[in-house]
């Protein structure tokens, strides 16, 4: 059941607000410099490439719209995993899950500063990186304060600067593409095949932000299923036809260093580079928007769960908003962020989110034996079913064998700093039965 906090949230998430929740955590930088690094390994065959992963990673996507399915109440992977396994895989989901968006945050912050950077000197330097990055994250902080609403807003503006630049880009370039681009002949070979992969499944990740918010999505048991499948299809086929046109106009020998920057020099001189790199820096934008809605939920959540101190838990009388979470998000980001300590982190956010994918797929089958007939009727059910949460999971399983060592060191050290905090609120929570 719900807690009376659960529902003093107000539901001001709608389909589209859901949808831009995984548009902008799917489309961040990664896409502006992904295609020229698979390129250099799967050459013409790269569109196609990112096209086969995405449909392979849809399994673990269209598992999860079954998850969200089963709640109306803010959480996602923390409610999932503790419904399965108990309070202890449910902290350790929500934890590993939230530091990969936190740390992932920070690093985006850095991207978008870069960027501006490359704009105008006005913003190169570190006193101006310190500036954009403050200015950055404490406006969204206080924006999703404010209201959920105004985040959702926000993410609205962010969506459409930035797939509009896109989408003309492709358009403009569709006139280079050629039926050997299109349809290459071979001989299919791809370089480093698991780590190519690897490399372009960052591209996917990020889409389970939507689950995150139900307590305050609108109808969430039909609203996420539908958004949740429907964008990250949507921005699957954009990732294959923006690769194409990549492949399309630079050359061969350029793919190592060129980023999508480069295409739109290629296509429109330096308006259109000028065009890219804005888009660029509004895909950030957004990204960190859609990452500031979301990843204070996950906190809020296990503090909602008995989890962590209930001080996590609070809602603004006010706006709503579970504030003090949202501003623990924003500060722990921007101290990572300016201090750049966040680098090792960031480099495992994939795995840690690997992590916490099998777990909820591996939930399932516990969730669909606990639910209550009413809500297994109203439930969006999988064909055939457990076959595709296995696929989904032998392909995280495999993804995460691709990992390096130092990749595993820096996940066991953040899983074993959350865990050490578990058991303190735990012991805490004795001691105050006790007495």
């Amino acid at each position: 059941m719900p807690t009376d906090n659960q529902t003093s949230l107000r539901r001001d998430i709608g389909f589209f607000g859901a949808s831009f929740l995984v548009l902008n955590a799917m489309i961040g930088a990664g896409i502006f410099a992904l295609p020229g690094k698979v390129a250099v390994n799967a050459g013409l065959l790269s569109p196609w490439l990112f096209l086969v992963v995405g449909v392979l990673f849809l399994s673990v996507v269209l598992t999860f719209a079954e998850l969200a399915s089963y709640y109306d109440r803010t959480g996602g992977p923390v409610l999932y995993a503790t419904e399965a396994f108990g309070p202890l895989a449910g902290f350790s989901t929500g934890w590993v899950i939230y530091l990969a968006r936190m740390t992932a945050f920070a690093a985006n912050a850095n991207v978008m500063a870069t960027y501006l950077a490359s704009l105008s000197d006005f913003f190169a330097g570190d006193v101006p990186r310190a500036v954009i990055i403050t200015a950055v994250t404490v406006g969204l902080t206080w924006a999703n304060v404010l209201g959920v609403r105004d985040g959702v807003r926000t993410m609205g503006v962010f969506t459409f600067l930035k797939v509009t630049p896109l989408i003309l880009m492709v358009l403009i370039g569709m006139q280079h593409v050629t039926g050997a681009t299109l349809l290459p002949g071979g001989p299919f070979l791809v370089d480093e095949l698991g780590g190519t992969t690897l490399l372009l499944i960052y591209a996917y990740v990020g889409f389970e932000t939507i689950a995150v918010t139900a307590g305050e999505t609108s109808q969430p048991r039909k609203t996420l299923p539908k958004a949740l499948v429907g964008s990250v299809i949507g921005t699957g086929l954009l990732y294959f036809v923006i690769v194409l046109v990549f492949v399309s106009v630079i050359s061969a020998d350029q793919y190592a260093a060129a980023t999508l920057v480069d295409v739109g020099r290629s296509l429109a001189g330096p308006a259109g580079a000028l065009a890219i790199t804005l888009a660029a820096v509004f895909s950030i934008g957004g990204n960190l928007a859609g990452s500031m809605l979301a990843a204070p939920r996950l906190i809020f959540s296990l503090a909602e769960n008995g989890l962590l101190p209930k001080w996590f838990g609070h809602i603004h009388p006010r706006y709503a908003t579970p504030d003090r979470s949202i501003l623990v998000m924003g500060g722990m980001a921007l101290v990572l962020a300016l201090t750049g300590s966040f680098v090792k982190l960031a480099i495992a956010s994939s795995v840690a989110r690997l992590l916490g994918y099998i777990i909820c797929i591996a939930a399932l089958p516990a969730i669909r034996r606990k639910a209550d007939e009413e809500v297994r009727s109203k439930a969006f059910h999988l064909k055939g079913g457990y076959t595709i949460p296995a696929i989904g999971l032998v392909i995280c399983l495999w993804l995460l064998a691709q990992s390096k060592q130092e990749s595993w060191i820096a996940v066991s050290i953040l899983i074993s700093i959350g865990v050490a905090l578990y058991w303190l609120e735990m012991r805490q929570a004795k001691k105050q039965l006790r007495s």
